[in-house]
């Protein structure tokens, strides 16, 4: 821990509550310097102290740190070849349940990813794929849109939308996705104007699909239909296929909405930071 033993460290941490502003400063840069290590034994201060002004202090610190992790991750992330999503969803996870573990939510997908995958028969249409995902993701684990709270952040959380059973467009979308990719189905995401659907797009098969409502098929008709109805202009973004870098964005865009929504200020400013990030 960049050359402090936990004594050492132990000590510093006891300076946060000193008098000194200046002191008090020069302390959190030099925990900041350490890097996210120093996390479990910040915690462990907090737990052993009944300062409520030191707790605070140690509260800001640990949520810098884990924030700067996260950036670190949604960095690397967007700097690899194939920017895999659920990894994508999970750093994003984070921002709210930064103790999530990876695995946690890779468990929980292919257990859905299972529960379909054993409905499944051979020699399937792709009309008769959906209706049997629909059934399983809709009927049997009941899936649902969170219409009551619409506007909540667990909605762009994956791990709350899994425990919820309830999410928004987008997060039902990307649950399906996965789901259908680990299927090898030819199904991807498009991002349509204030809404998020699915396409299943082969050689000879082209049609679309509302996760947000229960896995509705509709075709290339409807959407110039809906794009009527708003009084927008057609364009190919919303018909095509988007990629995963595409959806993380998007999910970003409605976590700040949320914030927006709550109010809630800094936060606001963090989720635009990771925006910035997943957008230059």
């Amino acid at each position: 821990m960049k050359d402090l033993t936990e004594k050492e460290l132990n000590a510093l941490i006891s300076l946060l509550d000193d008098d000194d502003p200046e002191v008090k400063s020069h302390v959190q840069d030099k925990i900041i310097s350490i890097g996210h290590n120093v996390i479990p034994i910040l915690e462990k201060k907090w737990e052993d102290s009944f300062n409520p002004e030191l707790q605070k202090e140690i509260e800001d610190l640990v949520h810098n740190l884990q924030f700067s992790q996260l950036k670190e991750r949604l960095y690397d992330w967007v700097n690899t070849p194939d920017q895999d999503l659920l990894t994508g969803l999970w750093i994003v996870n984070t921002y709210q349940y930064p103790d999530l573990e990876f695995d946690k939510l890779n468990t929980d997908m292919h257990q859905i990813y299972f529960d379909v995958w054993t409905a499944f028969k051979n020699n399937l249409l792709p009309h008769e794929q959906i209706r049997i995902i629909n059934s399983v993701l809709f009927n049997s684990l009941r899936f649902s849109a969170n219409t009551k709270n619409f506007h909540s952040p667990g909605n762009s959380m994956l791990s709350n939308v899994l425990d919820t059973k309830k999410g928004n467009p987008i997060s039902l979308c990307t649950i399906y996705l996965l789901v259908a990719k680990k299927l090898g189905l030819p199904i991807y995401g498009v991002n349509l104007p204030n809404l998020f659907v699915l396409t299943y797009k082969s050689a000879d098969v082209n049609f679309y699909i509302n996760a947000f409502n229960k896995g509705l098929v509709f075709n290339k008709q409807d959407i110039n239909n809906y794009l009527s109805h708003l009084k927008i202009e057609p364009r190919d973004v919303f018909f095509e296929p988007c990629s995963n870098k595409d959806i993380i964005v998007r999910t970003i865009r409605n976590l700040i909405v949320s914030f927006e929504k709550l109010g809630e200020t800094e936060k606001i400013n963090e989720i635009k930071e990771l925006l910035k990030i997943v957008t230059e």
